[in-house]
């Protein structure tokens, strides 16, 4: 079987051709709708023009090509499909003995290089683009950053709990500080302090403290005005800001999870469900290609529009499914992992029997 034939090569430019031309209309709309709105904002704080074009817009573009690539793929495969076989290509084609199966090949050639770039870019360039585009919000749109956390509690090292009632990023310092030691069930040892102050890396400065050490028959107890102490932990594990998780690569969010995990921090489930997704999400080039090609290879008394606008039901379709996993897995015991790829499954045997009963 000959590969890349001149057919192949055709629907392939189309594909991708149509592809990031709806990219580039829909997000061109975002961004005029998005500058309207924040406009106000960017004169009220003085934003420079050069900020909001670079560091704003420059990493607002691909974070939200990436976040709808689904809807694009599915738009860019029913409207240049619907055109072919408008056009009879689609006849044509399947008349030239080129099986429906495989004239299904270029489309998932193209649908496996939108599926790698969007894996790519999502976990490797965007969390760097998001880091400067959420500064650029915080600074110039509204600041969302938080200077204080309270009731902090950490596992630290296996069997040592810490515990910071008030902790301020500004002054890297806490206050109501108390470490405890654990033999198993068995506390062997209670350090308290009033304040703790940050150093340097896992260094800290612990001020009017008191150590309890406790032994089968006695109890030994030190007190002190200062002292410096090594306690694995730094500020920035005590704060988790919004969208904290979109701004770490897939290496940085594995080894955070598998951090707090060690630490028993609870509350990590946006972070599961963003590592979730930049594997799942790749995979819904593949099954809304299938479904697109399904709908719109067949030429319909409706027309283009029609096929459009079902596609467009069942895109839209899916995004809202994903959506209401991941908050029905944030608000209750559900895992992660399923709430990413239940949408896919789920939509996998629509796609298949679409592609099943697409006259061939």
């Amino acid at each position: 079987m000959k590969y890349f034939t001149r057919i192949d090569r055709y629907i392939i430019a189309k594909f991708l051709g149509t592809y990031f031309l709806a990219i580039a209309l829909i997000i061109s709309i975002a961004v005029v709708f998005d500058c309207s709105e924040k406009l106000d904002d960017f004169f009220e704080h003085n934003a420079p023009f050069k900020a909001v074009v670079v560091d704003y817009y420059f990493n607002f573009i691909p974070y939200f090509a990436t976040l709808f690539s689904p809807l694009f793929t599915f738009i860019a495969v029913i409207f240049f499909t619907s055109k072919m076989a408008e056009n009879t290509e689609i006849i044509a084609i399947l008349a030239s003995g080129v099986s429906f199966k495989r004239m299904m090949f270029p489309y998932f050639v193209s649908a496996l290089f939108i599926a790698l770039l969007t894996f790519y870019l999502n976990g490797y360039v965007i969390p760097e683009d998001n880091t400067i585009r959420l500064k650029f919000e915080n600074t110039y749109v509204k600041s969302r950053d938080v200077s204080f956390a309270r009731n902090i509690q950490m596992e630290v090292a296996p069997g040592e709990i810490a515990y910071i009632e008030r902790f301020d990023k500004t002054t890297n310092s806490g206050y109501s500080f108390s470490l405890e030691k654990f033999d198993g069930k068995t506390l062997i040892s209670r350090l308290t302090a009033k304040n703790i102050q940050y150093d340097t890396l896992n260094n800290w400065k612990i001020s009017y403290y008191m150590i309890r050490e406790f032994h089968e028959k006695a109890e030994k107890m030190t007190q002190g005005t200062e002292m410096d102490t090594t306690i694995a932990m730094v500020p920035s594990d005590f704060f988790v800001t919004r969208h904290m998780q979109e701004q770490m690569t897939i290496p940085e969010l594995k080894q955070y999870i598998e951090k707090q995990r060690s630490r028993s921090v609870g509350n990590l489930k946006e972070f599961e469900l963003e590592y979730h997704k930049r594997f799942a999400a790749p995979f819904a080039a593949f099954i809304l290609t299938l479904i697109g090609v399904s709908l719109s290879s067949e030429k319909k008394r409706g027309g283009i529009g029609m096929n459009i606008g079902v596609g467009l039901l069942l895109s839209f379709s899916y995004i809202l499914f994903t959506t209401i996993s991941s908050t029905f897995a944030i608000q209750s015991s559900m895992s992660p992992f399923w709430a990413v790829w239940l949408p896919n499954l789920t939509f996998i045997p629509i796609a298949l029997y679409l592609y099943r009963n697409t006259p061939k």
